[in-house]
């Protein structure tokens, strides 16, 4: 975990001055370095008053923050942290419902007790299970079916409801009503059909995306999604001047595209497309800005990586991360977040590394040090700002 501002007040460890702490588990020799052990996915409660993260081997730890309060460091107080197995591997955990923005910040306002027996902790696994858990009874709710490959993205918007969106390498995304006991199908870009069924919950399957998806993003007045993944290798050699040939280009762009769907009639809206490229296209990560204004994908083609910031409601192109920097491309983007303020973006990258950057200035307004025994995995900003979780792959 990294700080981001200069008066932070817990305090930095000697190996690296943005380095508040770092969590590690405790594993048998034998399986250090082995497939299992990687921290896919982090998040913090919405009132900032719980962190988890994914320790390997189908475990997810959730502690009482900040870590290092008086209250954690006396040994006569509860702490109640929790540990939850879920059997299979976990690639995406998310913290839910999430209340209003304003609602949210008269929450962390009056500090609410940590006894609040509302919170829920989706988590994804290998096996395309998602377990929804009661955080504070430490029990599972109920387990949703359908996905046929790797959740592996989990997100509740703000907007107090249980809704939750997952994305998964079935090259689906599913919108659940877990308050409902009724199962609705879509296909492509259309609804099929819908039927009461007790063993699942309401949920709208959206499709169209051609490979693996990989992450997803809700705007803040919670209308629209973006979602982004790993994409089939485009067509060359095209001639766009010929009819047939635009609209096999248009098939083209579709294999390289950015998803934005309506959260509200569970539709696609639009993609976009920042042209195409002769490699295997991958998108590994977007964010939506704290006012929706602005998405934020992470891109690779080739041996380049990039940052392109869109107007998704123009899907015009506003900037590129590449633009500002010339050795920028020489690093793999596994994840990006907007800070709480919107002020600056979080990425992290495949050496381990924690950047932070100010759209549109040169240069970067913090780094880490970079580790290459080590992949970056996730990133998360805590509800207030100031620090930054990552996950890695020891």
């Amino acid at each position: 975990m990294c700080s981001t501002e200069s008066n932070a007040d817990l305090r930095p460890t000697p190996s690296d001055p943005a380095l508040v702490l770092e969590l590690k588990t405790r594993r048998p020799p034998a399986l250090e370095g082995r497939a299992g052990c990687e921290t896919w996915s982090v998040d913090f409660s919405p009132d900032g008053a719980w962190f988890a993260w994914s320790m390997g081997h189908g475990i997810v730890w959730v502690v009482a923050w900040p870590l290092d309060s008086e209250d954690s460091q006396n040994g006569e107080t509860d702490r109640g942290d929790k540990s939850f197995s879920c059997g299979h591997p976990v690639w995406g955990l998310a913290f839910g419902p999430r209340p209003h923005k304003s609602a949210a910040a008269a929450w962390q306002a009056k500090a609410p007790p940590k006894g609040n027996g509302s919170l829920l902790l989706a988590t994804g696994l290998e096996n395309g299970v998602i377990k929804i858990w009661s955080v504070f009874t430490g029990d599972v709710v109920f387990d949703l079916h359908g996905h046929e490959g790797v959740v592996r993205d989990l997100v509740f918007p703000q907007n107090g409801t249980l809704t939750l969106i997952s994305t998964s390498r079935d090259k689906t995304l599913r919108i659940w009503d877990l308050a409902q006991k009724s199962v609705c199908f879509k296909e492509g870009f259309r609804l099929l059909s819908c039927e009461n069924r007790i063993l699942g919950k309401k949920v709208q399957v959206l499709s169209g995306h051609k490979d693996w998806i990989s992450c997803c993003s809700v705007s803040s007045d919670c209308s629209m999604i973006a979602s982004v993944g790993r994409f089939d290798r485009v067509q060359t050699g095209l001639n766009v001047s010929h009819p047939a040939s635009k609209e096999s280009l248009s098939g083209a762009l579709l294999s390289s595209m950015v998803c934005l769907w309506s959260l509200r009639s569970y539709t696609f809206i639009r993609n976009l497309a920042g042209g195409i490229h002769k490699t295997l296209y991958l998108l590994s990560s977007c964010a939506f800005s704290p006012d929706g204004a602005v998405l934020a994908t992470a891109a690779f083609s080739g041996s380049s990586w990039w940052v392109d910031l869109w107007d998704p409601y123009t899907a015009e192109k506003l900037a590129t991360l590449a633009d500002f920097f010339d050795d920028y491309g020489q690093n793999q983007i596994s994840a990006i977040q907007f800070s709480p303020n919107g002020l600056h973006l979080a990425m992290v990258t495949d050496d381990r590394a924690l950047r932070i950057w100010e759209p549109g200035q040169r240069g970067m307004v913090m780094q880490t040090k970079a580790d290459r025994d080590a992949n970056g995995l996730c990133c998360k900003y805590h509800p207030k700002g100031g620090v930054v979780a990552t996950g890695s792959a020891l």
